[in-house]
């Protein structure tokens, strides 16, 4: 059977092992493997490290492909590369924040961003503009502190996740909310969990996307 690929953009193989076991679970058994990037930085912060991890996405996609891959999910919340590979790759090919920005936005529901990351709250709303969900999205909410010295701590990260995300809920008007990152794929899980008003894991999402995806090329 081919396998999904999960491309991690950031060069933490710990981030990339988290990111890929939380796929498996979605995947209906369909193998799963990761990729880590080369080059770059543990993980992606501000525009510029975005950007710049777009070419790495760009080479693992197409020898993810080359070794016969199902389909890639791109694993930073940014997609970086997502546009460029797909355009490239034979095989279907998605993002987590594209992936979850549609699921969020089903049935015209207002959505927010709870995450980490201050540097990337204007691509996020590119991202929304792109889609053509800016009409739906409710903005980015951010934790307080150090993304770094958060993610380091998972019950920090996961309370933290959680209030803002509350945050969105009830000051924001959001009737479903993003959990925004890769690297915060288990705080997203255990957030879904948590709360009763709807919360998107982006890699949950992503699988669920390229699951569809797979199957309409399979019926064609």
């Amino acid at each position: 059977m081919k396998p999904i690929v999960l491309i991690n953009p950031n060069t933490s193989s710990a981030t990339t092992a988290m990111m890929t076991a939380i796929a498996r679970k979605y995947a209906s058994g369909i193998p799963v493997t990761g990729k880590t990037a080369s080059r770059g930085v543990p993980m992606i912060l501000d525009e510029a490290a975005l950007d710049a991890a777009a070419e790495g996405v760009v080479e693992m996609g197409r020898q993810a492909e080359a070794d016969g891959a199902a389909g890639i999910i791109v694993s930073a919340f940014g997609d970086p590369g997502l546009e460029a590979l797909a355009h490239i790759c034979p095989i279907p090919v998605v993002g987590i924040c594209e992936a979850s920005m549609l699921e969020a936005s089903r049935g015209n529901r207002r959505f927010g961003i709870a995450t980490v990351t201050p540097d990337l709250v204007a691509s996020f709303a590119a991202k929304a503009e792109a889609l053509g969900l800016r009409h739906l999205f409710t903005g980015t909410r951010l934790t307080e502190g150090d993304p770094i010295q958060l993610t380091a701590d998972p019950a920090m990260l996961r309370d933290a996740l959680q209030e803002t995300a509350r945050s969105c809920f009830e000051k924001d008007g959001a009737e479903a909310v993003i959990i925004g990152g890769g690297p915060l794929g288990e705080a997203a899980e255990h957030i879904q969990q948590s709360l009763s008003a709807p919360v998107i894991a982006p890699i949950r999402s992503a699988v669920t996307l390229l699951l569809s995806r797979l199957s309409a090329e399979q019926s064609r």
